[in-house]
């Protein structure tokens, strides 16, 4: 064996046999077992993903938090439902994890499985394409996701780069993390700067 991690579901229930009975007990709980397995020597904190249940639900600020606590060991999901993400929106949280983490970040993703409720993607406003499934909108997500992740563009940039109040705090950038999480398009981001450029 090369390397040993733990994946936690962040089960809790409001049950006096429970030392788990609050969202905020799932996720204070989830960073301490984290912190206290690096310390331990493990390799991987790994969390799930379930919505409509009592279990962790939003894992990037989860993920963010666990990445400024520990220093060394890896943090990731198994797995994120993609049916429910954008994934715009989880480039810029992922990228803004990974920062955090110092590049730790290992996400799984997955296209489904059987759920809580009837149709939950429905809830996050996601509907289907004619003709198809609900394992299909997941693919379609995970597809759009690693190509952001790839550095793909898709917004039209707005050509003006910086107010004249803010143009000596602005630098431009291009690194591949910075762009995701900065722009999201073709545009390269900004990047505040101590003092005003001369």
């Amino acid at each position: 064996m090369k390397k040993l991690g733990f994946l936690s579901f962040g089960h809790w229930t409001h049950s006096s046999q429970s030392r788990t009975q609050s969202a905020d007990d799932a996720l204070l709980q989830s960073i301490d077992l984290a912190v206290e397995a690096e310390r331990l020597g493990m390799d991987g904190a790994y969390f799930r993903v379930h919505h409509f249940a009592q279990q962790l639900a939003s894992p990037f600020p989860l993920l963010a938090a666990v990445g400024a606590k520990t220093r060394k060991i890896e943090i990731g999901t198994a797995v994120i439902d993609m049916r429910y993400e954008n994934p715009h929106y989880m480039a810029e949280d992922a990228g803004a994890a990974d920062l955090i983490s110092g590049g730790r970040l290992q996400l799984g993703i997955s296209r489904g499985s059987p759920e809580q409720v009837i149709d939950g993607w429905r809830y996050f406003g996601y509907s289907l394409i004619d003709g198809e499934d609900d394992a299909a909108l997941g693919r379609r997500h995970a597809e759009e996701f690693l190509e952001l992740l790839r550095g793909k563009g898709f917004a039209r940039p707005n050509r003006v780069r910086c107010s004249p109040i803010r143009r000596g705090f602005c630098v431009w950038s291009l690194t591949p993390k910075d762009y995701v999480i900065g722009s999201g398009g073709d545009l390269p981001p900004t990047r505040q700067l101590r003092g005003p450029r001369s």
